[in-house]
């Protein structure tokens, strides 16, 4: 699987988890893997699971760049693409920044509607630019 790929299906989990809010993060990331016969994949879990463990911290910082939008307005597709791409801003460190933006942009491209990749764009690059953001490696989940 491409890391392309890898990205996609972190944003299905991501789309699907914030659609179904009453469920837990584990719960919709097991049922992916049952229901959609998912192979493990380390970047994947990393990603889906490292947004839900961060989450105030990287909805804040969108909260903070998206000027007069606030993430309950922004469409789940858009607010999953933008959490994907804070998390690698923020945690992964082998992931260049002009690399998680553009394809951030391309799953906006691919998944949301035609004012999406500028708004995408728009709310990383401020992110990106912000001096008080530094990639902190996170721990690896363990498989279970």
């Amino acid at each position: 699987m491409t890391r392309h790929e890898a990205r996609e299906a972190a944003l299905a989990l991501l789309f699907e988890r914030a659609c179904r809010a009453d469920e837990t993060a584990k719960d919709v990331y097991e049922r992916s893997l049952t229901l959609r016969e998912a192979e493990e994949n380390d970047y994947i879990r990393d990603v889906y699971f490292g947004v839900w463990d961060n989450i105030e911290r990287i909805d804040g910082a969108i909260s903070a760049s998206a000027k007069d939008w606030r993430t309950e307005r922004m469409s789940h597709v858009t607010l999953a693409i933008l959490r994907l791409a804070a998390y690698e801003l923020f945690y992964l460190e082998n992931v260049p920044v002009g690399v998680t933006i553009n394809e951030a942009v391309e799953l906006a491209k691919a998944y949301d509607n035609g004012a999406a990749p500028a708004f995408v764009n728009g709310i990383l690059s401020r992110i990106a630019e912000d001096p008080e953001i530094v990639k902190q490696p996170v721990p690896r989940r363990e498989k279970k």
